[in-house]
């Protein structure tokens, strides 16, 4: 199912002050310029957060930085509601690409801080990105993987409630938090896989692709670097098809774990037939998935400022009650 929250029609607008010009004037030429002034406004409108918007949004600290390995990139952030708990947690996983200079966990410490807030306790956590050395396949999997599982850990010394866990991730973060929920399904032999993960009640991507073969056609307008899917997996699909089949969500449905996509409605990285082509497939291998669309771009879905956000957090209360 796909619900649309608080999205706009530009072209509508346009078209309602084209018609009351009209009433009032029969000039083509007037009606033209009229309209050609209705688009730049739009273009105007349609400025959108960037990465270090998000960045600047105020937060409070984290209650505590813990490793959950031996690498500088391998620790989390931790913050608690006030109360006594047990606590639902919400691993964070930000993007950036699956490359260390477009985000760290900072681009989510605003997000974490807001869950923190509405009572849910956050872990956002850093890992290996494919140009830190360990980074891309297998370390950036096994990290989010391994700083997921390291919950249980966390749960010994903090008043956290195991039963009450969701992934969410955004951008590359998203296509991670997704994955980290298919680890059940992952084959013996694999890299990747680690005995008994940690089950999940939901994972949510925002913004975040589901079908690493479908992302990879258009990344570069994306991320604005040649073959990062490729360069993240080691090797072109064909090339290293075992890799992709054990990394690309879309390859390892049914997940067995309810899933949510929210997206912005501009949001190019997970356009229409992107969202609807892994909801579809979602669905017809028996998994409950939904689909929120939401208005604003790509950085409004992090952003506890932004008009999409009640949307956001809303859904992670939910799925958590």
């Amino acid at each position: 199912m796909t619900i649309v929250l608080g999205t706009s029609d530009q072209s509508s607008g346009i078209a309602c002050v084209w018609q009351n010009h009209a009433m009032r004037t029969s000039s083509r030429a007037s009606l033209t310029a009229l309209l050609l002034a209705g688009l730049t406004v739009s273009a105007s409108q349609a400025q959108r957060l960037r990465p270090r918007d998000v960045d600047a949004l105020p937060s409070k600290p984290a209650d505590t930085k813990i490793p959950y390995g031996p690498d500088a990139l391998q620790f989390g952030d931790l913050r608690l509601p006030k109360g006594s708990g047990p606590f639902p947690v919400a691993v964070v996983i930000h993007g950036g690409c699956w490359v260390s200079k477009f985000a760290t966990l900072k681009n989510t410490a605003a997000l974490a801080d807001a869950l923190r807030d509405a009572g849910i306790a956050t872990w956002n956590i850093e890992y290996r990105r494919l140009d830190n050395p360990g980074g891309g396949w297998p370390g950036t999997f096994t990290d989010v993987g391994d700083a997921t599982d390291f919950v249980r850990e966390i749960a010994k010394a903090h008043p956290l409630d195991l039963a009450r866990i969701v992934t969410i991730g955004h951008s590359a973060g998203g296509h991670l938090a997704l994955w980290t929920a298919a680890r059940s399904r992952l084959p013996k032999g694999s890299p990747l896989r680690r005995e008994n993960p940690l089950p999940l009640r939901a994972a949510i991507a925002l913004g975040g692709p589901g079908d690493l073969r479908d992302f990879q056609g258009y990344a570069q307008k994306i991320c604005g670097a040649d073959n990062v899917i490729d360069e993240l997996m080691g090797g072109a699909p064909d090339a290293v098809k075992e890799r992709y089949a054990q990394a690309s969500p879309v390859e390892l449905l049914p997940l067995g774990v309810r899933q949510v996509l929210i997206v912005g409605a501009d949001d190019g990285v997970m356009p229409l037939r992107a969202r609807e082509g892994y909801e579809a497939a979602a669905k017809k291998a028996g998994d409950m998935v939904e689909v929120i669309v939401v208005a604003g771009g790509h950085f409004e879905v992090i952003a506890p400022t932004s008009g999409a956000w009640p949307a956001v957090r809303d859904k992670v209360l939910e799925l958590l009650k």
